[in-house]
């Protein structure tokens, strides 16, 4: 036949040279649609021979050969030859593939590896067998039962691009020996051993296979007589060189002729091994040896004595790495398939023909699981495992990796990391060589964290590197140098209980999936649009089913139309179903969902996936695939089980039965999803083509059908604003008119690391804690003069240094087309025509030309906007935040094209182009801003704030009173603002100027001093800095303190102000709980102070370095009043310690929006009930750990209360959120053991990830008593705040991602909880019983607002119950013997103010009362117990507006104290004084309008005085209250105790006066010494509230 191709052939194609030359076009942006045919059917032992032309580096993959009894004339030729169906016989790297599926996983030479000049053919013979000719030697039978009519197929795929034909006739002379040889079934002797004598020969051997190692040049053949010498010539003339293939079959060949004088058989050599050859391996002889010898079966099969067959092997080419050298020095390459050793580690047990290798006793032991495969791995060679089951039990899990001992001889170790010699081992995320580690972070899969079903694998390249396989991807180089023999490992350590070893690594498929990830699409220019292709339009015979491999739990019915999980209320996963061939372009899947249960969370999920259905090992669930796969889920989008897109179109979750979806891809790469018919848009680009449609029939969706009879669809949009713009590579770009300004995407070329999502909007860079750079990535047409290119950051991590770099084409321009581009590592790498902005620097062509440009890109956070726009002038500016930054550079070439760029590099993750791209203003200023800038965001629309007249005497005000300079000097530098600040209204300024010759930073904080009561200017006597201001009570932050009137409140806030520089930005604002929050460049630092007054003005002091500010920030609207929440009932309490109604009764600002219930995946001793709301733990300790199965809102309060504590375990809950989907979460027994996206809190430390970051924050969660209300909320800020029954505890951690779910672990004595809603009631909440006066008091107003409000235990719940201090007080109180009839009989009112009991009912440590309102301190660590009061104080009015303070006294006192009901004289208590003598109106302490109003016989009484505290700090002290030992009886350990009263006091009954003690230091920071005492003046005055103990 004539040795010509067919005319008609694949799409890229051009045929030349008489139709005997096939050029794939366009070979470095496609890689497949290469496929040629011969013109004729071949006849028997013809050998259709071509040569390779030429390749490529791009791709991976390379020429396919074999043949197909489809005639080419009326072809449908599909984009590569393993999509051949209808009897096609396709030959694939070193695999062979029948109708696409494989039949043979190691055949022959690996066509991968062949070069440019090698020729291979194919040919059946007269057997009807398929043969692969590689440079004219025989690689054996690949197939037999072939038709007699078939044509060749070759098929210019990947690397590959030229071959021309260079024959089509029988094998030359020499090659009909051989194939005669392999007709007639001659054996060849299999070498067992060496003998005496013969070393010398070998010798030579070796010593030629070292002498031409790595000759490479093509020579012509060897004469016949050199196919299987009798002997080993004795040398080769030096111009006749052999390639390595060549050496490497005489090398073997020499040996079998050392022994072809010995008898048949061959076994029992100590070395045992050699190379056996069957029918179909000819004059072949590379491929492995046996280690157990015998003879070699002529069919191709593997004797049962273990001898390995020419149809199997190894891909290592390497002449000093075969069989035979092996033979030689004794290390074993055999062709054995690769299993598990016999010899392992102790607990292992062994299965499945020593596939599967199992640890015994997983729950008592976890090492002792140590396994090797039975030989050496060849180069090139997957060693990959499946995870079979997995324990909870230990921490750690599998190990894998390679190891020079040979299992024979090793003394096998607990764990293989224990091992100090020649093994390499994969842990963790991590390497660890000998033992040691040697690279902390390998990868971004932690082996810890794979689940059941998910592989491992590793590969010895021929190069010497190790690369590891999670899931199919390549984690990259783990070691670059290894051992030329290792042997695989594997450790089955912790949690890992059960592995597998996977033979099927489908080579075809792997290939098509890798060539997707590198593909870089060229515009169709001139293609018609096609149609979207319904299934009803297809033949019957090529209908889309559903195959017949599907999930464990999931059926397919209906002769394959149907999918159904039979068991849907037993099981809610396990249901994947794939269509049972690939989707063709534009070719729509749908299908109706049929039938739903109502009993799990989730819902149908459909997409697509480049795993062949009829290979691939199901997940559980197809989101948990981490490769070639594409899917949606909700109304988000994942690949390869990492979310793309969050908010993409409808959500799935809330179909019914009888809708609809549907998944296509279109013909340009783009995946769409369709819901009820509607198309969602596209939700992914660069989708490779030959992808089969995925169900998930997950939760909720029990069975779904595929519609084949639909209605029709409606056409998909025009992607003109959602895809890349098509345009010829060589037009120029439209300067006016054209394309409209939203057609700017990222270009589908890109760096290594980059991934386009989102319609090419969105650019991000993967394995982002691994690499941080080559993730370049560049517009899809150049920009116009004018046109703003802007990005928003929208991912960052805190791995690196340095962040993301923009420039000309960095986040700038070049005049470097992206076609033309060469992606470096880094965009500065690049050294013409470019302009970039790294940092602060402006780089041309790689060398920076200006330092210090008015923005610095390393200072950016997540949500900053960076643009970039080339003026009609060729100036280049640069945006930030929508704010021109000015000229960074000047003189770029007009008539050049700019396009612009964007370097993912460091700590800058995923960026997205936002919709004010496009063109701006032409007359755009030039002026040069050499500052930072930044947007001003006004909370409420309104009129700019403006700072008061009256300020130090070093300032001077500007702009109407917008800024503010300090003119001299460091100090007196204070300003106002102008008016009060209204509740939550934000006063903000941004720094101007700084003096670095100053130390010391800016000061801001809040102040009841009113400016317009100061006098007038100049200032002279305004305290020179703020931390002096004491005029009236002034909160402030310096630095990172917070201080009250100069004293130290709290230390390490926040950021520190002394860090501050030009452009940032500082404010302050009064929140409706009275607390005071400083916000950094817009970011709330959380709560700085509490109790602060109502009336405050903001006060800043231009201090130190910082010399200017100016307002950024806007007054509140008068109409915004109407939108403020309403105040709190007058009828709530402000003492903080009587009966209140918490903040969450209130129903302020947090009032939940989304109904929230736990999900149904939880621990396994949980028990969900309540429709899902109520949560118990059933048994032991641990495993009870809850999720939600909705995400929590921004802004939205979660709230639950502990029902049930069981006091027989120690500790209790913890809680906090995980921020990713639990749907598919394998729970740990307890939440300290998550360590992906997880922030918990526990007792009153933060986690994050299992690491500690936070201590002393909140109430101790192990002591809080049933019916506490705990809450978690994410703010706007994504800070992560608790709350206590309805106290905001502050800002627990930042950084909370989108979305996260609450995550609640029943630990320890928590045992139930239950999630509160409207209809649930909150702790403390009003029970809507009206109670007498004579059980609560009325809360103190002042000016008509409530001062503040706090939460006290209802009356059901008994603090003594899980409070040990106040039951250790409480038994002092027993042995003082005291007549119960002094204490109220109601427990309620006792009260213990340990650390742990404030903090749980958000106690505020200062309150107001009585009228006028005066401050006092609640009695921190003190336990008090409410007395009895007489019932005419219970109802007199005056007695509510009493004020509230302390009296220490000795136990001594205590029972006339109570006996008399008051505070008297002449008592033990060294705080009493000696009555002394009423005077006139010039007499102690008495005001002249009291002495007049008195009686004449009364001024002469005697009227004891007492002296009082507003704080326990100064009466707890021991020579007010002694302290007495004690023994605890329960305990019998001794403790020291003191005791005191807390009393009301009638006001104007005493006098304010200092302290009598000499103290220099305040005594209490809300007191001065000056007024910490109070003398009463008359007697009735006070009146005995409580009695007070401390214990220590």
């Amino acid at each position: 036949m004539a040795a010509e191709l067919h005319p008609r052939s694949g799409k890229l194609i051009g045929l030349s040279n008489s139709n005997r030359t096939a050029q794939r076009n366009q070979p470095v942006q496609e890689f497949n649609h290469g496929l040629v045919l011969s013109r004729e059917p071949l006849r028997d032992r013809d050998v259709f021979t071509v040569r390779i032309d030429k390749k490529v580096n791009s791709w991976s993959g390379s020429v396919e050969i074999g043949v197909t009894a489809l005639d080419p004339a009326c072809l449908d030729f599909p984009s590569s030859a393993t999509g051949l169906k209808g009897g096609s016989w396709i030959v694939s790297g070193c695999s062979v593939l029948r109708d696409g599926r494989s039949v043979l996983e190691e055949y022959g030479r690996d066509l991968d590896q062949l070069a440019e000049g090698d020729r291979v053919g194919i040919q059946r013979s007269a057997r009807g067998e398929l043969h692969l000719w590689v440079n004219g030697h025989d690689c054996g039978a690949a197939a037999s039962g072939l038709p007699t009519r078939l044509w060749a197929v070759v098929d210019l795929y990947g690397k590959c691009t030229q071959v021309t034909v260079l024959s089509c006739e029988p094998p030359s002379s020499m090659e009909r020996d051989t194939e005669r040889e392999a007709v007639e079934g001659h054996e060849e002797v299999v070498v067992c051993g060496v003998r005496e004598g013969d070393t010398e020969d070998l010798t030579s051997v070796v010593n030629l296979a070292a002498a031409t190692n790595g000759t490479t040049e093509e020579v012509p053949e060897l004469p016949p007589i050199h196919n299987r010498p009798d002997k080993f010539p004795n040398n080769i003339e030096p111009e006749t060189a052999l390639t390595e293939h060549q050496l490497f079959d005489v090398f073997n060949n020499a040996i079998v002729s050392l022994y072809r004088s010995e008898d048949e058989g061959g076994g029992g050599r100590d070395l045992g091994g050699g190379t056996g050859t069957d029918s179909g391996t000819g004059g072949r002889g590379d491929r492995g040896s046996s280690s157990g010898g015998g003879a070699v079966n002529s069919n191709g099969s593997n004797s049962d004595s273990g001898a390995g067959t020419g149809n199997t092997g190894s891909t290592n080419n390497s002449p000093a790495g075969g069989a035979g050298l092996g033979a030689v020095t004794g290390g074993m390459m055999t062709n054995d398939a690769l299993l598990f050793h016999e010899k392992c580690g102790t607990l292992i047990k062994l299965s499945n023909n020593n596939k599967t290798a199992e640890r015994r006793r997983p729950l008592d032991e976890f090492n002792n699981g140590v396994v090797m495969t039975n030989r050496p791995l060849r180069h090139n060679e997957m060693f990959e495992i499946r995870i079979d089951k997995l324990v909870d039990k230990w921490s750690g899990s599998i190990e894998i990796g390679v190891t020079t001992h040979n299992p024979n001889n090793l003394d096998y170790p607990a764990t293989m990391t224990n091992l100090r010699s020649g093994t390499i081992m994969m842990s963790g995320c991590g390497i660890l060589t000998n033992g040691k580690g040697t690279r902390r972070e390998y990868c971004e899969f932690s082996l810890d964290e794979l689940q059941e079903g998910d592989h491992i694998g590793l590969m010895h390249k021929a190069s010497g590197a190790l690369h590891f396989y999670i899931n199919g991807i390549d984690q990259g180089v783990a070691a670059a140098q290894t051992p030329p023999m290792v042997y695989g490992v594997v450790d089955l350590y912790g949690m890992a209980v059960k592995v597998t070893i996977v033979h099927n690594h489908n080579h075809s498929d792997r290939l098509r999936r890798n060539n997707a990830i590198m593909r870089a699409l060229s515009p169709d220019v001139g293609r018609p649009r096609p149609t979207l292709s319904l299934t009803s339009d297809l033949d019957a015979t090529d209908r889309l089913l559903f195959h017949t491999n599907c999930g464990q739990k999931a059926a397919i019915i209906s002769e394959g139309r149907t999918a159904l999980r039979p068991h849907a209320t037993d099981d809610f996963n396990h249901g994947v179903v794939l269509s049972g061939r690939p989707l063709r372009s534009n070719e729509v899947f749908q299908v109706r969902i049929d039938k739903m249960v109502d009993k799990w969370a989730g819902s149908i999920e459909i997409g697509v996936t480049t795993h062949n259905p009829a290979y691939l090992q199901l997940p559980s669930t197809m989101t948990n695939l981490r490769s070639g796969t594409w899917m949606m889920t909700g109304n988000g989008v994942m690949h390869n089980g990492t979310t793309i897109l969050d908010e993409y179109g409808h959500n799935l979750d809330r179909l019914k039965a009888g809708d609809t979806v549907g998944v296509v891809r279109k013909e340009d790469g783009s995946l769409h999803f369709f819901v009820n018919g509607v198309a969602q848009g596209p939700a992914a680009w660069n989708v490779p083509p030959s992808v089969y449609a995925v169900v998930d029939l997950y939760g909720q969706a029990a069975q779904a059908t595929i519609m084949d009879d639909m209605a029709d669809l409606p056409p998909l949009p025009e992607d003109s604003s959602e895809g890349p713009t098509v345009m010829s590579p060589g037009s120029p770009c439209s300067v006016a008119g054209g394309n409209s300004a939203n057609d700017l995407r990222f270009h589908q070329l890109h760096g290594t690391n980059a991934v386009i999502t989102n319609g090419g909007r969105t650019a991000l860079r993967q394995n982002c804690r691994s690499e941080f750079n080559d993730a370049i990535v560049i517009s899809n047409r150049c920009l116009r003069d004018g046109e703003l290119f802007e990005i928003v950051i929208q991912k960052m991590v805190d791995r690196w240094s340095g962040s993301i770099e923009a420039g000309k084409i960095m986040a700038g321009v070049t005049s470097i087309r992206p076609e033309e581009l060469e992606f470096p590592n880094t965009m500065t790498d690049i050294d013409y025509d470019t302009w970039m902005l790294s940092g602060t620097a402006i780089m041309q062509d790689g060398n920076t030309m200006r330092n210090n440009y008015g923005c610095d890109l390393d200072s950016l956070t997540t949500g900053s906007r960076i643009g970039m726009m080339r003026s009609a002038t060729g100036d280049l500016h640069y945006y930030i935040n929508g704010v021109d930054q000015g000229v960074a550079c000047t003189g770029l070439p007009p008539e050049k094209e700019v396009y612009a760029v964007i370097d993912l590099y460091g700590q800058c993750v995923q960026v997205s182009i936002t919709s004010s791209s496009g063109p701006l203003d032409n007359s755009l200023c030039t002026s040069n801003i050499t500052e930072k800038s930044f947007p001003i965001h006004s909370p409420v629309a309104g009129v700019a704030h403006r700072l008061h007249s009256k300020h130090g005497k070093n300032v001077v005000l500007l702009g109407e009173g917008c800024q503010a300079v300090r003119v001299g000097g460091y100090a007196h530098g204070i300003v106002f603002s102008a008016k009060e600040l209204k509740t939550d209204e934000l006063f903000e300024v941004k720094i101007d100027e700084v003096d670095n010759q100053w130390s010391g930073s800016l000061h801001m904080g809040l102040t009841s001093l009113a400016p317009p009561e100061l006098p007038s200017c100049p200032m002279s006597g305004l305290s020179p800095s703020l931390t002096q201001l004491r005029a009236k009570v002034t909160w402030l932050l310096a630095g990172s303190e917070v201080r009250r009137n100069g004293v130290l409140q709290r230390q390490n806030y926040g950021a520190s102000l002394d860090r501050l520089t030009v452009g940032n930005r500082v404010g302050v604002k009064r929140c409706s709980d009275d607390t005071m929050h400083v916000l950094i460049d817009g970011e709330d630092m959380g709560t700085a102070a509490t109790a602060v007054a109502k009336n405050v003005y903001a006060v800043l002091d231009l201090y130190g370095r910082v010399t200017a500010v100016s307002i950024v920030s806007s007054s509140v609207l008068e109409d915004a009043e109407s939108i403020k929440a309403p105040s709190l009932s007058s009828d709530s309490c402000s003492d903080g310690e009587e009966d209140s109604t918490p903040v969450g009764s209130s129903k302020l600002a947090l009032v939940p929006n989304t109904i929230m219930a736990f999900l149904e995946n939880h621990g396994k001793n949980i028990q969900l009930s309540n429709q899902n709301l109520t949560a118990a733990r059933v048994s032991s300790y641990n495993q009870g750990l809850l999720v939600t199965a909705q995400p929590l809102p921004r802004q939205q309060l979660f709230q639950f209360q502990i029902d049930r504590l069981n006091p027989s375990w120690t500790s209790s809950l913890s809680l906090g959120v995980i921020g990713h989907s639990p749907d598919r979460l394998n729970f740990p027994s307890t939440a300290c053991c998550l360590k992906r996206s997880a922030w918990l809190l526990q007792r009153d430390s933060v986690f994050h990830n299992s690491l500690k970051i936070c201590e002393n924050y909140g109430p101790n969660l192990d002591t809080c008593p049933e019916g506490t209300v705990l809450g978690l909320l994410v703010d706007g800020n994504s800070c992560l705040h608790l709350h206590v029954n309805g106290m905001d505890q502050g800002v627990a951690a930042q950084d909370i991602p989108t979305p996260c779910y609450p995550l609640i672990d029943l630990y320890g004595q928590c045992e139930q909880i239950t999630i509160v809603t409207d209809n649930v009631p909150t702790v403390g909440a009003e029970s809507g019983e009206a109670r007498c006066q004579g059980d609560m008091e009325k809360a103190d107003m002042v000016d008509g607002i409530k001062e503040s409000v706090c939460w006290t235990p209802p009356p059901e719940v008994n603090p003594n119950k899980t409070c040990e201090y106040q039951a250790l007080c409480s038994r002092f109180k027993d042995l003082l013997t005291l007549p119960d009839g002094y204490f109220n009989e109601d427990a309620k009112y006792n009260l213990c103010y340990c650390e742990s009991c404030h903090k749980l009912r958000g106690d505020e440590s200062y309150y107001k009362r009585g009228e006028p309102p005066r401050d006092y301190a609640l009695p921190f660590g003190w336990c008090r117990f409410a007395l009895r009061i007489k019932a005419h104080c219970e109802v007199s009015s005056a007695f509510k507006k009493w004020h509230i303070a302390y009296h220490g006294t000795s136990v001594g006192a205590l029972r006339r104290t109570l006996d008399h009901a008051q505070l008297l004289s002449g008592t033990s208590s060294i705080f009493s004084v000696s009555p002394a003598k009423m005077e006139g109106p010039n007499g102690y302490s008495e005001p002249e309008e009291n002495s007049n109003s008195l009686p004449d016989r009364e001024r002469d009484k005697e009227v004891p005085r007492v002296q009082l505290s507003p704080t326990m700090r100064y009466s707890g002290l021991e020579m007010f209250a002694p302290k007495v030992q004690f023994r605890d009886p329960r305990s019998h350990c001794c403790h020291q105790a003191q005791v005191g009263f807390q009393v009301c006091v009638r006001p104007g009954s005493y006098k304010v006066g200092p302290q009598n003690l000499g103290a220099s230091e305040p005594l209490d920071p809300r007191f001065s010494n000056t007024e910490i005492e109070w003398i009463t003046k008359e007697q009735g005055g006070t009146l005995l509230y409580g009695l007070l103990i401390r214990v220590e």
